[in-house]
């Protein structure tokens, strides 16, 4: 009796699992190692104009492409367990497709580490463009009140401020619950480490735009790879004043650990995503790392006002720095990406501090 109720459910079960894949719902289950995370795609994903995405494809191999429920689709190399995705701009674009990527049953994410690369405003008191950035601190730029500065209270700087305060920069701070996000140090300081002396690449075009900031000299300087904190806000900024305010929220928040030093728009939705994905399994918060580069400066230079540096800047993706800035991060995050790739079993249980390694 027993034999035969087993070969019934064997059946019945083997049917199932026939019927499953007629239909396509069993799918193969593809292990990764690197997601590369993009934000920004011009126009098609190859043979135009190269925006983050597609300086990636160009510069490796992805022979798989997926389908996907998002942006764009995705690009899967399944010699070097790589998977290529672009999210789209802003933060919620961002949460929703790393949350969907993290939820796809198609891929095995549970060890894979996450290299976050796109174009970013850079503070000129700190770099220049195609200047390449770790960060450690990633600080919302969004999650907070805002009073029109023509009705805000004469002694307050800015109009912005913090919920849960009564002022901007109220010493009465709250614990941040999503206004601020820290990065495994390790992590950062090691692909900081591992990179630091990568030649980046210029452009003599820039040097006439770099010099115009004649009250800034790390924005007269040549690009490098630094480390530095990122604000990420839905909202597209710019100007001296608004890049005061940046700095100090940045300071406010991580306690004056933190330097802004990048400013964009997805990387704290895209952070949230994948801490919640931690809760549950699906992916390793410990193992993002966050690599901007600087294709235009967060505020103008004395001789233009806020309004013409930006409107100069955005109209039709002219930032001064764009190539340039694309070249650096694909150049600086595609050495982390051959590092953990072919080193698997020395990166496979995580980075160990580079204290504990001398």
């Amino acid at each position: 009796m027993r034999l035969v109720i087993f070969f019934v459910f064997f059946f019945l079960g083997g049917c199932e699992s026939s019927q499953e894949k007629q239909k396509g719902l069993v799918q193969k289950v593809r292990p990764v190692k690197v997601v590369i995370v993009t934000m920004l795609e011009i126009g098609e994903d190859l043979g135009d104009r190269r925006g983050e995405l597609q300086i990636w494809r160009e510069g490796r191999e992805f022979a798989e492409v997926l389908p996907f429920q998002g942006y764009k689709d995705l690009y899967y190399n399944e010699q070097e367990e790589v998977l290529l995705m672009v999210t789209g701009i802003g933060t919620a674009r961002a949460a929703a497709a790393i949350m969907a990527v993290g939820m796809d049953q198609r891929f095995d994410l549970s060890l894979a580490y996450w290299v976050i690369a796109g174009i970013a405003g850079i503070d000129p008191e700190d770099g220049t463009l195609g200047s390449a950035v770790w960060a450690e601190y990633l600080v919302d730029g969004d999650l907070g009140h805002h009073i029109d500065a023509r009705e805000m209270p004469e002694d307050w700087p800015f109009g912005y401020f913090p919920r849960h305060t009564n002022k901007p920069f109220d010493s009465n701070k709250p614990e941040p619950t999503g206004e601020m996000y820290r990065l495994n140090s390790d992590l950062t300081d090691w692909a900081f480490q591992l990179t630091k002396d990568i030649q980046l690449p210029d452009d003599e075009s820039l040097v006439e735009e770099r010099l115009l900031y004649t009250n800034h000299p790390q924005a007269q300087g040549s690009p490098k790879v630094m480390k530095g904190d990122h604000i990420a806000a839905l909202t597209f900024w710019h100007g001296a004043l608004l890049n005061d305010w940046a700095n100090r929220l940045v300071d406010y928040w991580t306690e004056g650990d933190g330097n802004m030093v990048t400013s964009g728009m997805e990387d704290t939705g895209s952070y949230l995503s994948l801490k919640w994905l931690d809760g549950i399994g699906r992916a390793d918060k410990d193992r993002v790392m966050v690599l901007r580069t600087g294709s235009n400066f967060t505020m103008q230079p004395p001789s233009r006002t806020a309004a013409e540096n930006l409107l100069r800047e955005t109209s039709s993706y002219k930032y001064a720095g764009l190539e340039v800035a694309l070249e650096s991060g694909y150049l600086v995050g595609s050495k982390v990406v051959y590092e953990i790739v072919h080193n698997w079993n020395r990166y496979r249980d995580g980075i160990t501090s580079l204290a504990e390694e001398k």
